[in-house]
């Protein structure tokens, strides 16, 4: 086996493990894998013979492309708004290969689309400490702080992820108990489920991004609102719970990547309205945690 071979031998062992950290740290699996191979030319370009720990050096790599990659994005904001049709972004989940669904599915849509909304340097300093067990003295070079600080940044990070609930613990833990059911009745289609959580008069309102051609923005009635949830049950299977402005709700994010959230009125244990988010503006201003 020539020096070339060898190297390319260890960077393979080591590569799973990268692509799960740059795939936490930027929410897409394109991405990571650009990350990833950006390390590769890089390890090309040094002397590997002289690095003492090749998978703590190609962690600190990959980790100092995903922030310069965050950087960018934070500056250059992608406008939601234009982008495809929502039902591409599913057909496109369903279509992904065994390996990289495996990896989507390892971590929550709920918990990529929360640290989408972390500054660059919070999220690094989370996702190393929390997620791979990274001391912050290990990570406090990366993102420019003392470990002190940096501790500090992981800390906060972990505060906006719970988020602050809009309600006690006991009536939250109710709401939960009915959006949930409405979730799981969603996606299987469930008819009889779904009007099971719905009030009689419940109303439906969605942004005209999330309305499938020839739907209409308002919906009334449970039997109409039932069949409605029903017949896009295929879009509930990339939706999960979070916490929304502090109140129970339900994120959609085909690979991690946030497309509207539904966000629930709900009197004496059934839903009597709900909105469907899919304005950017709209998104943006909202308040998205993770819900133990």
């Amino acid at each position: 086996m020539d020096e070339r071979d060898g190297l390319t031998e260890r960077f393979e062992a080591q590569r799973g493990q990268l692509r799960a950290v740059a795939y936490r740290m930027l929410g897409s699996l394109d991405d990571a894998d650009d990350a990833v191979q950006d390390a590769w030319l890089r390890l090309g370009r040094v002397d590997a013979d002289g690095v003492e720990n090749l998978g703590g050096w190609l962690r600190t790599v990959v980790t100092r492309i995903c922030l310069d990659v965050l950087r960018s994005r934070r500056s250059r904001r992608e406008d939601l708004a234009e982008q495809q049709v929502l039902d591409q972004a599913f057909r496109a989940q369903e279509s992904l290969p065994e390996d990289e669904a495996l990896l989507t599915e390892s971590v929550s849509r709920a918990l990529l689309v929360v640290l989408d909304t972390l500054d660059p340097v919070e999220r690094v300093a989370f996702v190393l400490h929390d997620m791979f067990a990274v001391p912050f003295k290990e990570i406090a070079p990366i993102v420019g702080r003392t470990p002190v600080t940096t501790k500090k940044l992981a800390s906060r990070a972990r505060h906006k992820l719970r988020g602050t609930p809009a309600v006690p613990a006991a009536e939250l833990a109710r709401h939960r108990q009915v959006v949930s059911a409405f979730l799981t009745a969603a996606r299987a289609g469930d008819l009889t489920a779904i009007l099971a959580v719905l009030a009689p008069d419940v109303v439906r309102r969605a942004d005209p991004a999330a309305v499938p051609p020839g739907g209409v923005a308002e919906v009334r009635g449970a039997r109409a609102v039932a069949e409605g949830t029903a017949a896009l049950a295929h879009r509930s299977r990339s939706a999960e719970l979070a916490l929304v402005d502090g109140a129970v709700g339900v994120i959609v994010a085909p690979r991690g990547r946030l497309a509207c959230v539904l966000a629930f009125v709900i009197v004496d244990g059934r839903i009597a309205e709900y909105d469907v988010i899919a304005d950017p503006a709209r998104l943006r201003r909202l308040d998205l945690a993770v819900l133990d």
